[in-house]
């Protein structure tokens, strides 16, 4: 379980002067998803991410939903990388040792449900026809993306319906679109919008680096979704991602692609956020089931991330029905001495977190800029040294140049452009007569 703000408080007493939102962003948005959602927009430009859109078609719909065979991110993905023949880091053992020679690893997920809760972290996929709602932030606007998104009235909750159970995440995948919205501490409004502690929007078609020591949905500021265990992919046999897990202690460092800390100790054997083990290729798997061993070939392929503060060695999936929870509990057997810690390369800390330039937006306009009611408005920008664009209200994270609004009354847009040392925005306003 996360806990960030018990983990920032630990921190401030721990090292003093190291905050958990410095670098150089700019202008960043604080509670910035707020106001009226009213009129509507149309992209008129294709992007330029690796790939297009309807890469993301093949994706099922519904809660838990297949992905049929589309691995989010691009090949170069951190997540996607085959991590087998990487070199061991020289703290490996130590770093073992500290975390816990003997203790197993856990399934965090499984059938069922543990507490009235859901065993596991749910997701949900979207199609175009899911409308965009605001986001209001109640803890981490600064570091979060702002709305719309579209964010389901019913969308499955980490922990619903037990009360205080989980972090509330609530992860959504746009399969018209190839985004994926994750929040944290998630509550709807019973107008359609929901209150979140902090969100994150990732590019299912790129590879994307969040803004160095921002948080995300997630403490380590990682996208959730691309490190859980999946059911649909065991049931296909191959994993191709490395899997996301947490530990007891951690520093406060991040290693890439991870980019925010949420330190609870100072042993220098602890854990940065983002540091990846690997199952030994000379681990036995033989005698496990076909599912487990999907699983821990996952595990000597592509490892698993420290992505949050929590029980040692959990490893994060989602909930489903058609789980083995007894074939899942054999894992167990698998403890930390069978794994090794892969090169951590660069470590970054309050130190030496790196700073650079925010993206650079060159124009925001729109044509008309007065326009009668019901009719159209063309939106246009130039933005450089951007990994991705938002533009709020109405619209959230878009790709191109240019897009078509048609605003119910006057509306002032902004415009958020992100890259990994901060966000940059502009704003302009389209008079409704």
């Amino acid at each position: 379980m996360r806990h960030l703000l018990l983990a920032m408080l630990v921190l401030a007493l721990l090292s003093a002067g190291i905050g958990c939102s410095g670098g150089s962003k700019t202008a960043a948005n604080s509670n910035s998803a707020t106001g009226e959602n009213t009129g509507t927009a149309n992209t008129t430009s294709s992007g330029s991410s690796s790939g297009t859109a309807s890469a993301c078609a093949a994706m099922a719909t519904g809660q838990g939903a297949s992905l049929n065979g589309f691995v989010p991110f691009a090949s170069n993905s951190a997540w996607n990388q085959n991590i087998s023949a990487a070199p061991v880091d020289p703290n490996s053992a130590a770093i073992i040792n500290f975390i816990g020679a003997s203790t197993g690893i856990h399934p965090d997920f499984g059938a069922g449900e543990y507490d009235g809760s859901y065993m596991g972290i749910p997701y949900t996929v979207v199609g175009a026809d899911q409308s965009p709602v605001m986001i209001d932030f109640t803890a981490y606007g600064d570091e979060s993306d702002p709305g719309p998104m579209p964010i389901p009235a019913g969308a499955p909750i980490e922990g619903y319906p037990n009360p205080g159970s989980g972090d509330r995440h609530v992860l959504v995948l746009d399969n018209a679109n190839c985004w994926l919205y994750e929040l944290y501490s998630a509550y709807p409004n019973s107008d359609g919008s929901w209150n979140a502690g902090s969100a994150a929007v990732w590019d299912l078609l790129g590879n994307e680096q969040r803004p160095y020591t921002w948080t995300s949905a997630d403490a380590a500021g990682l996208p959730i979704f691309p490190g859980l265990v999946r059911y649909d992919e065991v049931a296909a046999g191959k994993i191709q991602h490395a899997l996301r897990f947490t530990l007891q202690n951690s520093l406060a460092s991040f290693v890439p692609p991870a980019s925010h800390w949420a330190a609870n100790s100072t042993n220098s054997l602890a854990a940065p956020m983002g540091m990846r083990l690997r199952l030994k290729a000379s681990y036995d798997i033989s005698g496990f089931s076909s599912a487990n061993q999907v699983i821990l070939q996952a595990l000597k392929q592509y490892g698993m991330i420290m992505a949050d503060n929590g029980s040692s060695m959990y490893i994060t999936g989602a909930p489903d029905d058609r789980w083995n929870n007894s074939d899942l509990h054999l894992l167990g057997s698998v403890t930390a001495s069978d794994f090794e810690v892969v090169l951590m390369n660069p470590i970054y800390t309050q130190a030496n977190v790196p700073t650079g330039a925010a993206p650079a937006i060159g124009s925001f306009s729109a044509t008309p800029t007065t326009a009668a009611a019901g009719t159209s408005a063309t939106l246009n920008w130039t933005v450089s040294n951007a990994s991705y664009v938002i533009i709020s209200p109405q619209i959230g994270p878009v790709r191109g140049s240019s897009i078509t609004v048609t605003p119910g009354q006057t509306t002032t847009y902004t415009l958020y452009a992100t890259n990994q040392y901060g966000q940059s925005q502009a704003t302009l306003t389209v008079v409704v007569q």
